[in-house]
């Protein structure tokens, strides 16, 4: 239902507030260079600051501008599942076409619990669920087996895989099957990832080279592996230069120097440091970004 190049949109701000229509055209960026899905108000999208109007404002923009192109994904987790069910009510009702769910973070529950947790905003809430997992942001981790218990429920579709562990999304593969598609959470193992059977990435570096993330997974598709690998080497500098400080902030800043947005966060996150800045901007005037 989910695959290809999806990308996990920055939320611009101007002095404070989001910036509605940089948003827009950031959606229609994305959109003319090929990106198979938008995910707004994921960790990228700085959605731990939003409050709940802005949560819902974003995912509502993002609908809106997209008009039914390409499928929206919302990002709709919390670490209370009582949250998680509303907040993900409110994107179907905003018309989003899946939710993108993250692992409890803090409380720290138990396989059962995270079991428990995702069964329950499924049975609550009839949109397609895409699991989360993260646990160098959230400190829990998603077991094969428990993404298997839940890969037969009718509403979870896929699974976001971000513990950069090819082993662990290789069991994932393996005991799931068909039941679930795995994407890629992580740009740098989304070509090695795809070859073990994943369908496709949730994309930070696509937020300033979504042409290129698109031709990656759609060369791996043509069955043309020499196109994929040269553009799996050619994106790892670039990718890596995506993380040289906390996600999303030296993104942000990528996509602010080429001129789309401000790079503005919201505390606690703080602007890239000025050193880091320095090495960002000389990569990006490498890859001609700027």
């Amino acid at each position: 239902m989910f695959q290809g190049s999806i990308v996990a949109i920055v939320t611009p701000f101007i002095n404070g507030a989001v910036d509605e229509e940089k948003l827009r055209e950031l959606v229609e960026f994305q959109i003319e260079n090929g990106t198979d899905a938008i995910v707004p108000c994921g960790t990228t999208g700085e959605s731990s600051t939003l409050d709940y109007a802005e949560h819902d404002r974003v995912i509502k923009i993002v609908v809106e501008q997209v008009n039914k192109r390409v499928p929206v994904i919302a990002g709709t987790g919390s670490n209370s599942t009582r949250e998680a069910i509303e907040i993900t009510g409110h994107a179907k009702a905003l018309g989003a076409d899946g939710a993108l769910l993250v692992t409890p973070y803090y409380n720290k529950p138990s396989q059962e619990g995270l079991y428990l947790h995702y069964k329950a905003i499924a049975d609550a809430v009839a949109l397609p669920q895409v699991l989360y997992n993260v646990p160098g942001r959230t400190s829990v981790n998603l077991l094969p087996e428990t993404v298997a218990r839940l890969a037969v429920h009718p509403n979870i579709v896929a699974i976001k895989e971000a513990t950069g562990s090819l082993q662990q999304a290789s069991e994932v593969l393996a005991l799931c099957g068909e039941n679930i598609t795995v994407l890629s959470g992580d740009d740098f193992i989304t070509l090695p990832m795809m070859a073990c059977g994943a369908k496709g990435v949730i994309s930070v570096t696509a937020n300033i080279m979504p042409a290129e993330v698109a031709a990656l997974v759609d060369a791996f598709n043509d069955g043309n592996m020499e196109e994929a690998k040269r553009l799996h080497l050619y994106l790892l500098k670039i990718s890596n230069a995506m993380f040289i400080e906390t996600n999303p902030v030296p993104v942000k800043t990528g996509v602010a120097l080429m001129g789309k947005c401000r790079d503005e966060v919201r505390l606690p996150l703080a602007p890239l440091a000025e050193a880091n800045r320095a090495k960002l901007t000389a990569i990006m005037k490498e890859y001609g970004l700027i």
